[in-house]
Order: structure tokens, then C-alpha cells, then sequence
């Protein structure tokens, strides 16, 4: 098991100087620099330019920036940013509660409503539900997120008026000092009447424009592993002993066949915090995907470096830990076989 733990974890190296590079590389050719974007229109002097460039390290050769980017890194100094002059590991942190908690919500809505709509398609191969489902999970996976957002905000906000355009809760009605900055948790330690309510009518639309697209493969890909546990010997066997069709399916199947799905819903926590830069921007959800789509607006380098370094390790981490489970669950992962 170490020795599956090692290789894991040595092919992370990697995919974070890979990474790294991609980052520094691609942002630096977004036309504009941090100094231009603020001179305004009355403009700076040549001097102060000079002077302002330096302090910046933006008059080094690109491959000296880059090797004192690294430096910066391996030393745990994510860098200051340029808008706020806060360190970057602060902002990060403080936003990155709002975006954990829509990702759990959005995750959490794709695997209650993607897993049992797999079973029921793999049980019911061939049939309307089978095809009906699979088109839709189909048809959400194809949909562009910021349309998908625009369509329910114009139905469920402004003609059916139930749910609230953007934010995370209402300021006007409700304010209280964060404490673990989960509005979910915070809402109901506050002990104001009707909070909870209101954070949950602000989650709801964010929830399932981030969902749909992990829920259309969690439910693709449990549909797709059912159906190939369903015919194993063990179940015909399950099936010959009298065993009722929710014992088979629910019990036997259905264990087996979570094993591919682990490993997808692991995979998704990079689409879900690729979606999140868009679901918030179009929400207006305060968290880290609204603050980067602001840092590439300001060209602010070390936010945006730093913040997509950051997320990144938090991928990395998490399908990390969603290898050692499948190995866990799975031995034969783990021993090479």
C-alpha cells in the first residue's frame, strides 16, 4: 500500500510544474500589464512607469520572472496582491468557504439525483425512462453553464419569482458575523428566524447550474456500470436464489458498480471548480471563480497566479485521496493487477 501510496503521490510533482508554467505563460499574454490597466485616462510619467515596473519585477526577462515565481512558490509565498496589497493565501481563504460550500451543494444534488436515476435506467434498459433519462443527462452535460444559469434566473426568478436573483443571503433582512464562513452553518447559529430559509432560496439556482453537468455523467456512468455488474454470475445467482429485485439491485449490484463512480465523482471536483468561475460571475456568488474573473479584469498577476495555484493543489489533493479510496476499495487497483 505505501508503495501505491509513493507512486501516487510522485506523479503529482509533475502536473504542478506543468501547471505552474501554463499558468505564468498564459496569463503574461493577455495584452496589458497591471501598470497599464491603472494609468487611467490622464496617464503616469515615463519615470514613475520605470519606477513602477521595477518594484513589480515586470522589467525582468520572462524566464527570470518565472524561476523567481517558482522560488516564490517553493518557499510558500503565494504573493501580494497588486489591488488590495493583501497576501494572497488571506483572500483566498476568506472566499473560498463560498465556494466549498456551493461546490458540496452542487456535488451533493448530482450524486442524490444522478446515482438513482443510473440504477433505474440500468434496470430499466431499453424502456422510455432508460432513453428519456440518458437524453436528458446527455442534454445537461452538453449545456453551456452561463446559459443554463441565464434560463433559470429569467423562469424561476423573474416570472415565477421564487428564488432570488444573486448573493448569498439577504443583507437588508439578515446580517451576522461570519464564524465558520459556511452560510448554511453561520445562518443557524445566529438564531435569526427565516435565515436558513434564506440562504437556502439563494443556493438553490447556483446549486443546480454548477450540478448539472457532474450529474449528467455521475448518472451516465452509473447506468453504464450497472449494467455490466448485472450480468456477473454472482447476480444471475442472487436472482436464481429468489432474492427481491432491491436486494439484488440495491445490495449486491449496486455496491460493486459505485466503484467506477467514486473515481468520476472525483474527477468532477475540477469541472465543478472550472464551473464555479462562471456560476458565480453570473450569480453574483462572493466567492473565489467571481474574485479571479475580477483579477483578470485588473491584470492582477499574483491573485490570479496564486489563486489558480491554489485550487489546483486542492484538485490535486482531492483526487489524491479519491485514488487511495478506489485503491482501498479495490485492491487489486493497488497491487498493479
Amino acid at each position: 500500500m505505501f508503495r501505491f501510496l509513493l507512486k501516487r503521490a510522485a506523479l503529482t510533482l509533475p502536473t504542478f510544474f506543468a501547471l505552474m508554467f501554463v499558468t505564468f505563460i498564459m496569463i503574461r499574454l493577455v495584452p496589458g500589464d497591471p501598470i497599464e490597466v491603472r494609468r487611467g485616462e490622464r496617464g503616469i510619467s515615463p519615470e514613475r512607469l520605470a519606477e513602477l515596473r521595477h518594484a513589480m519585477g515586470l522589467d525582468q526577462p520572462v524566464w527570470k520572472q518565472f524561476f523567481d515565481y517558482v522560488w516564490a512558490l517553493l518557499h510558500g509565498d503565494f504573493g501580494i496582491s497588486i489591488v488590495s496589497k493583501a497576501p494572497i493565501t488571506t483572500e483566498f481563504f476568506t472566499l473560498f468557504p463560498a465556494t466549498l460550500e456551493l461546490g458540496l451543494c452542487a456535488m451533493l444534488f448530482a450524486i442524490c439525483v444522478g446515482v438513482p436515476a443510473g440504477v433505474l435506467a440500468a434496470a430499466k434498459r431499453g424502456s422510455f425512462y432508460d432513453q428519456s433519462m440518458m437524453g436528458a443527462a446527455l442534454v445537461g452535460y452538453s449545456m453551456p453553464i452561463f446559459w443554463w444559469g441565464l434560463i433559470l434566473i429569467l423562469f424561476m426568478s423573474n416570472t415565477l419569482h421564487l428564488t432570488p436573483v444573486s448573493g448569498r443571503v439577504d443583507l437588508i433582512k439578515f446580517y451576522y458575523p461570519p464564524v465558520t464562513g459556511f452560510l448554511l452553518i453561520d445562518s443557524i447559529i445566529s438564531g435569526q428566524k427565516g435565515a436558513f430559509l434564506d440562504v437556502v432560496r439563494h443556493l438553490i439556482l447556483p446549486t443546480i447550474v454548477l450540478g448539472t453537468v457532474p450529474l449528467g455523467v455521475v448518472a451516465r456512468m452509473t447506468r453504464s456500470s450497472m449494467l455490466e455488474v448485472l450480468e456477473e454470475d454472482y447476480v444471475r445467482t442472487a436472482r436464481a436464489k429468489g432474492l427481491s429485485a432491491f436486494r439484488v439491485i440495491g445490495l449486491h449490484a449496486l455496491r460493486n458498480a459505485l466503484i467506477p463512480v467514486v473515481t468520476v465523482i472525483g474527477l468532477q471536483i475540477g469541472s465543478l471548480l472550472a464551473g464555479a468561475v462562471l456560476t458565480e460571475t453570473i450569480f453574483s456568488w462572493p466567492g473565489v471563480g467571481h474574485w479571479l474573473v475580477q483579477s483578470i479584469a485588473r491584470r492582477d498577476y499574483p491573485a490570479l497566479q496564486g489563486g489558480i495555484m491554489l485550487i489546483a493543489g486542492l484538485v490535486v489533493v482531492v483526487n489524491f485521496m479519491i485514488d487511495m479510496l478506489y485503491g482501498f476499495i479495490n485492491p487489486r487497483i493497488r497491487h498493479g493487477r
